[in-house]
């Protein structure tokens, strides 16, 4: 989600559209695996889940320490990038979700609360219910991103809600590092 926000406000709604479709994709490929048993991979190997878990936590504190650091800045904040092609978006959105294990985790102990072999095939069941979810989580996602910029604009002209907001994200991002490092596999 932060992704998608700091694309559209840094190049416009249209970026974090394209970037959505790269997320979606990432999606799209955990809900497959996970209905044929392959993400199941990535948690009976704990150093791998453990690795992307600290990598994640570290990125985020990094980004948290951007944001509080005297004369820091949020990752929301406007400024100069270059445009980055429409490809390199959906690539960047796709490779975002993929490196996000989370997903997986929610895809292996979620969906299977749904399913019940009694009512038809378990992967069309599988299917399905991640197609709901993808469905759901694309139009939050869109609306996000439509809305950015927005805010982008707001926070702009108004210095003292900017602090406030660079202040906030980086406390909750130390937060979400802290708890996504101290969280075990299990």
């Amino acid at each position: 989600m932060i992704y998608l926000i700091s694309r559209s406000i840094c190049q416009g709604r249209n970026a974090g559209l394209v970037s959505l479709g790269g997320v979606a994709l990432g999606f799209v490929f955990y809900m497959f695996s996970a209905a044929c048993g392959i993400t199941a991979l990535l948690l009976t190997v704990p150093y791998a889940y453990d690795a992307l878990r600290i990598f994640g936590a570290l990125y985020l504190l990094y980004l948290a320490w951007q944001a509080l650091k005297p004369g820091g800045r949020s990752a929301f904040q406007v400024r100069q990038l270059p445009n980055d092609s429409r490809r390199k978006l959906f690539t960047m959105g796709f490779i975002t979700n993929l490196t996000n294990p989370k997903i997986a985790v929610m895809y292996l102990s979620l969906l299977p609360q749904f399913i019940s072999p009694g009512h038809g095939s378990v992967l069309a069941q599988s299917l399905a219910l991640g197609s709901v979810q993808i469905a759901v989580s694309i139009s939050i996602n869109a609306l996000i991103a439509c809305m950015a910029g927005s805010i982008a604009v707001f926070l702009t002209k108004r210095p003292r809600w900017a602090l406030i907001q660079r202040w906030l994200m980086g406390t909750v991002l130390a937060g979400l590092a802290a708890r996504i490092a101290l969280e075990s596999q299990h």
